[in-house]
């Protein structure tokens, strides 16, 4: 072994301890269940992992998530990965996300359900990611879009090219949590704006976000987009409101 070797070789071993000893006593742990993680797990422990309530859903032709959307816009297919109510082990995951300043999340549970949801063939045929834009105001405060950084998890398994420039949110609005499903739409109605329409036409995107409860927000998106030739839009979100 030349010297050159023999630093690389001091170098990473040297690496791998100050990990373990940062690990030690300052250990990651799971968001769920507190549990420090172990050596190859990413913000869940594996236990809490393999409890999520998965909804199946991109198994289910006609399934619920895409039966919110009959009638109101022009779906070619829609899931959303696990189920979400306030309190449940999901919501955690959520509120990390949107409000703890956990970005790395996003990008760790866009890995986790496009590898489950990808021998489906879910993604056969969609051309572009687009995660939901949040508005300037929105961006600065929190720092991260966290549909970007799902949208980042999901190219990193489907190699698909991720699409910020198509969409923007013109109008800040008021949180939607505590709101009717008819408040809903009038707190998005007309929210987004279409730029460089161009960049999508003829092609098959994929809308990207975090909870999906009424729909509001990925109709109020879709229907930007109503103008664009030949498009075909499809969904996914990490979570549902539901069970």
């Amino acid at each position: 072994m030349n010297a050159n070797a023999l630093v690389k070789v001091i170098r990473a071993h040297s690496f791998s301890y100050v990990t373990s000893l940062i690990n030690l006593f300052f250990p990651h742990c799971c968001t769920i269940c507190g549990t420090p993680l172990v050596h190859g797990e990413e913000f869940l422990c594996m236990r809490c992992n393999m409890n999520l309530p998965r909804t199946h859903f991109h198994l289910l032709p006609d399934n619920p998530v895409e039966r919110l959307f009959w009638g109101k816009m022009n779906l070619e297919r829609a899931t959303s990965f696990i189920y979400y109510h306030r309190g449940s082990d999901s919501s955690k995951i959520i509120h990390q996300l949107k409000y703890g300043g956990r970005k790395e999340i996003g990008e760790v549970m866009g890995r986790y359900m496009a590898t489950e949801i990808l021998p489906s063939g879910f993604f056969d045929g969609i051309d572009v990611l687009i995660p939901v834009p949040l508005h300037p105001k929105r961006l600065r405060d929190r720092g991260y879009n966290q549909s970007e950084w799902i949208a980042k998890g999901i190219a990193n398994v489907t190699k698909l090219p991720i699409e910020t420039q198509v969409i923007k949110r013109k109008k800040h609005i008021e949180t939607q949590t505590h709101k009717t499903p008819f408040e809903r739409w009038e707190n998005v109605h007309q929210i987004f704006a279409l730029q460089q329409p161009e960049r999508i036409e003829g092609k098959h995107v994929l809308l990207i976000d975090d909870v999906l409860t009424t729909g509001a927000t990925i109709l109020a998106c879709a229907s930007t987009f109503s103008e664009i030739k030949d498009l075909k839009i499809s969904v996914l979100t990490i979570a549902v409101a539901g069970q």
